[in-house]
């Protein structure tokens, strides 16, 4: 009984390892790349207003 179950798992680990080996991904990936095509926006340069130093925001507290 008990070299029966060994045998059976035995066995189907040996297959497994058959499998694992026959199933590899062997070949070879070749990728180009390409060059990004790049997007030219127009921006517009906005200057910031300066805020006076003394004037605070209200909290609410």
């Amino acid at each position: 009984m008990m070299i029966t179950i060994t045998l059976i798992l035995s066995s189907l680990v040996a297959l497994n390892f058959v499998l694992l080996i026959v199933s590899c991904n062997k070949t070879t990936k070749k990728t180009t790349q390409k060059q990004p095509t790049l997007i030219k926006t127009t921006t517009k340069k906005v200057r910031p207003e300066r805020l006076a130093t003394n004037h605070l925001a209200p909290t609410g507290s």
